[in-house]
C-alpha cells in the first residue's frame, strides 16, 4: 500500500506541471489530452485543395483568357468562360477553372481540350466610320454594327474604343489585343482629334473652361483643347481630347446650352487621313503600325 502511494506521490507533481499555464501571455505548445482532462479535442481541418489558376492580370502582354479564346476564333467570349468552368483549358499545362486568369498568347502555350490553339496573324484596320452604325461586334438591338462594314479579312476583328450611333470618323480595327488595352487604358492619354458643330458660338471664357478642365455631372474631366476651326452662327470646333468618357463632348456642350448637330474624329493618336471616305477602311502600313505600337 505505501509502493502504492509513493508512486502516485511522485507522478502527481509531474501532472500539474504538465497542465500549468501562465496568464500574462498565450503559450505556443498544446497541452497533452491525456495530461488535461478538459482540453478539447478537434478534428484537423482537411488541407485546402490546389486552385487551379494561371497569371494574373498585370503582365505585359496579358489579356483575360476568355478574350484569347474568342480571338482565336474558339467560340463567342460568353462561349469561352463555359468553356473555361468545365476545365477544358490549358496554360502552359497547368488547367484553368477561373474566370479573371490572364495569360499572354504570344508567349504562353494555350490548349482546349489538350489541343493548340492557333494564333491569328495580328491585322490593323482603319476605317472611316460612317453615321448609322454602332462600334460593337453585335448590338442587342438589332442595329448595323462596323463589322458589317468590313469583308473578307482573316482573324476576329474588334474596334479599338468607341463612336456612337450618329458620330464618324477615324477607328482602329484589329485582333491584337495587348495593343488595344494599351490604346484604351486611361493612363496613357492618347491624344483624339475632333471636328465638332455647335449651335450658336461659345463664348470665349467657356472654352477656356473646358481647356482647363470642365465639371460635368460632379466629375472633374481632363483638361482638353479647343479651337475654331471654321467660323460661323453654328461654327466647327476642333477638339482634342485625352481621354474618352461615354460621348464626352456631346455632354459637355449640350451641358452650356450649345448642343452639337455634328461630330467627326479626324485623328486617332498618330493615325489620321483625310482620303479615306465614310464607309471604307484600309489596312495599316507598317510605318503606321510602328508609331501606333510606339505609344
Amino acid at each position: 500500500m505505501r509502493k502504492f502511494a509513493l508512486k502516485r506521490a511522485g507522478t502527481a507533481p509531474a501532472a500539474r506541471k504538465a497542465t500549468a499555464r501562465p496568464t500574462g501571455r498565450p503559450s505556443n505548445r498544446s497541452a497533452s489530452p491525456a495530461a488535461s482532462p478538459k482540453t478539447k479535442t478537434t478534428a484537423k481541418p482537411a488541407p485546402a485543395k490546389p486552385r487551379k489558376t494561371g497569371p494574373r492580370p498585370g503582365g505585359p502582354g496579358q489579356e483575360r483568357l476568355q478574350k484569347i479564346l474568342a480571338a482565336a476564333g474558339i467560340a463567342s467570349r460568353r462561349a469561352c468562360e463555359e468553356i473555361i468552368l468545365d476545365g477544358r483549358v490549358q496554360v502552359n499545362g497547368v488547367t484553368i477553372t477561373e474566370l479573371g486568369t490572364c495569360a499572354n498568347p504570344k508567349r504562353d502555350e494555350i490548349t482546349v481540350d489538350l489541343i493548340p490553339i492557333e494564333k491569328e496573324a495580328p491585322v490593323y484596320i482603319l476605317m472611316n466610320k460612317p453615321k448609322g452604325y454602332v462600334t460593337t461586334v453585335k448590338d442587342d438591338q438589332g442595329r448595323p454594327t462596323v463589322m458589317a462594314l468590313i469583308r473578307d479579312v482573316p482573324g476576329r476583328l474588334y474596334p479599338v474604343g468607341r463612336l456612337d450611333f450618329n458620330s464618324e470618323g477615324l477607328l482602329l480595327m484589329t485582333n491584337d489585343g495587348a495593343l488595344a488595352q494599351v490604346l484604351m487604358g486611361p493612363e496613357h492619354e492618347i491624344p483624339k482629334v475632333y471636328l465638332v458643330k455647335v449651335h450658336r458660338n461659345p463664348r470665349p471664357e467657356l472654352l477656356k473652361e473646358f481647356q482647363e478642365g470642365f465639371l460635368l455631372s460632379g466629375r472633374r474631366l481632363k483638361p482638353c483643347h479647343i479651337e475654331v476651326a471654321e467660323k460661323g452662327d453654328n461654327p466647327w470646333l476642333k477638339v482634342t481630347l485625352t481621354e474618352g468618357k461615354n460621348q464626352q463632348i456631346r455632354r459637355m456642350f449640350a451641358a452650356v446650352g450649345h448642343p452639337v448637330s455634328k461630330l467627326r474624329r479626324v485623328q486617332f493618336g498618330p493615325l489620321a487621313d483625310p482620303m479615306l471616305k465614310p464607309g471604307a477602311w484600309r489596312f495599316l502600313s507598317p510605318q503606321e503600325i510602328a508609331a501606333i505600337k510606339s505609344l
